[in-house]
């Protein structure tokens, strides 16, 4: 896990850590949820620092493959991106400056530098960093507990022999301790009876990193205040942010501003409302603020950038709809994955509700989720048409099942043709089972094949590639390697249909500009005249066909 006398922290090590944090992090969400009074009680913390560990996690192992070998550099600096990106919530971006404080001290380390020193340090930095991050920073919060943490993590680092499993150990220790104190230092914790939620997710991760590092499951310190307690409706606790002097909005967007537009920003944002936080670095950040005013808030970040992925809350919505039960959904609803405009709109029409994604940008849990309880459906279906967005919507099924009552199914539909081909035989008036259940066996009868163009010199199952060359793909392999696009296409069309077939769709890129697809189309009709066949502009990057055959 780590070797005594070096400052390399592995791969290995890290990869263990964000697993078990992301499950420690998902056992307690609901507690977590429950102790949110501050700075708005609107229940969502536990989740939001679920997803952005979640996201973290997912990052990671896209980077690595899973595999503790691979390039640790690529791998540390996409799980900082993927924090940074999947970030929800006050607490959620706090987090995602914390976790890329510390990596970017394992990955800054030097060989001769002890463990237990790299670990403390980073720490210290992720501490520091958190609190750079905050607009106005409040004692009594998760700033607190992670200062409380660094500080003994440091005095403990400075001990002869000391190592990194130590070092956690008694970091975790004192942010429990830490934890137990909040409520001493912030009245509306006090009156309400609780600990502070984000102190308590952050001590959640503490302790899964002590896990990691010596096998043991730290028992909780008991204080006087019982963090398992139940707090009140948020309709009740009309404190901080949901007063009616409070900001009615939280605003969160992701940013590209170079760092001297940074100050001007967070300026700016202070002077319009509070709970102001950003965070990221190399032109891209993440943005957090309560304002009333949500159009000055937007307006901010286009003068030091381009603002995207806007995400706006109106407080008083949110907590109407944490207090409202499942029950209260109706209908059923789709949610699909598109890989590009045309897809999207083929989508749309069709009554689905789009999240952009694809290959190379996969959409996070977060974006998910949020399409799935923001459909207000009691009933969805998600498509995510792309094998790596499987396990991502997955986890957001589960998530929205266990808080909103939402009954969720994944069809794991491995391809863009293979979600259009589900979708077409969806139909609300059956039961929810049987909707699944067609929907799923067409998607899996529906052979799908695509073509493709190398970016690199590799080995596939057709033998060697060199860029540029055109691949085709069937099923997920690749099976051609060409020279032309055109006829790749119609070897892929040609090996789909040798297996029969009623229907042949075929999707066109975003830079179709000879009208490969309409030629491939034309191809089928005049090799195979009883097939029928439908064009489609699907806009999508990387894939100047996609086709399939039912």
């Amino acid at each position: 896990m780590e070797a005594p006398g070096s400052g390399q922290i592995q791969l290995a090590t890290v990869l263990r850590f964000v697993d078990i944090a992301t499950d420690a992090l998902n056992g307690a969400r609901e507690e977590i949820d429950a102790l949110n009074v501050y700075p708005v009680p609107d229940g969502d913390t536990g989740t939001n620092m679920y997803l952005t560990v979640s996201a973290a996690r997912d990052a990671i192992r896209e980077a690595s493959g899973g595999d503790a070998g691979a390039d640790r550099a690529t791998a540390l600096a996409a799980c900082s991106r993927g924090a940074l990106l999947g970030a929800r919530g006050n607490s959620g971006v706090i987090l995602s400056e914390m976790l890329g404080a510390v990596l970017r001290r394992i990955e800054t380390a030097d060989p001769e530098e002890r463990n237990a020193h790299v670990m403390a340090e980073a720490l210290q930095q992720a501490s520091d960093a958190s609190y750079a991050a905050v607009g106005t920073p409040v004692e009594g919060t998760i700033l607190t507990v992670a200062r409380a943490a660094a500080e003994a993590a440091v005095a403990r680092a400075a001990e002869p022999g000391a190592r990194a499993r130590d070092v956690f150990t008694t970091a975790a220790a004192a942010a429990r301790e830490a934890l137990a104190r909040t409520p001493e230092q912030l009245q509306v914790l006090r009156d309400a009876g609780v600990v502070d939620a984000g102190g308590r997710g952050l001590s959640v991760i503490l302790d899964a990193a002590e896990t990691v590092l010596t096998g043991r499951h730290p028992i909780p310190v008991t204080s006087p205040f019982d963090h398992r307690i139940p707090i009140p409706q948020p309709a009740a606790l009309q404190s901080g942010d949901l007063t009616a002097d409070g900001p009615a909005y939280e605003v969160m967007y992701l940013l590209d501003a170079d760092a001297d537009r940074i100050a001007p920003l967070k300026a700016a944002l202070a002077g319009l409302g509070d709970s102001l936080v950003v965070v990221g670095r190399e032109g891209l950040w993440n943005v957090h603020v309560h304002v009333d005013d949500v159009g000055a808030a937007i307006e901010a970040g286009i003068e030091a950038g381009r603002p995207h992925r806007v995400r706006v809350t109106h407080f008083a919505e949110q907590a109407q709809a944490a207090s409202a039960s499942g029950s209260e959904r109706t209908g059923r609803r789709i949610v699909a994955v598109a890989a590009g405009p045309g897809l999207a709109a083929l989508f749309e029409e069709a009554g689905a509700v789009v999240v952009e994604g694809g290959p190379g940008r996969r959409p996070s849990t977060g974006q998910l989720l949020e399409a799935i309880t923001g459909c207000g459906a009691a009933e969805v279906v998600v498509l995510p048409n792309d094998a790596d967005s499987v396990r991502v919507a997955q986890i957001a099924a589960r998530t929205a099942e266990e808080d909103l009552g939402v009954r969720v199914a994944v069809v794991p539909t491995q391809a863009q043709v293979q979600g259009l081909a589900a979708l077409a035989v969806h139909e609300p008036g059956r039961s929810f089972d049987q909707d699944v259940l067609e929907m799923t066996a067409t998607a899996r009868h529906a052979r799908h094949g695509a073509v493709t163009v190398a970016a690199r010199q590799a080995i596939t199952m057709a033998g060697p590639c060199e860029p540029g060359d055109v691949l085709g793909v069937l099923g997920g392999d690749f099976a051609i390697v060409g020279d032309d696009l055109f006829t790749v296409g119609t070897g892929v069309l040609d090996r789909l249909l040798g297996g029969g077939g009623e229907l042949v769709t075929v999707v066109a890129g975003a830079d179709d500009t000879d009208d490969l697809a309409a030629r491939c189309g034309a191809w089928v009709e005049e090799h195979h005249p009883a097939v029928d066949v439908v064009v489609y502009d699907g806009g999508q990057e990387r894939y100047p066909l996609l086709m399939s055959v039912e």
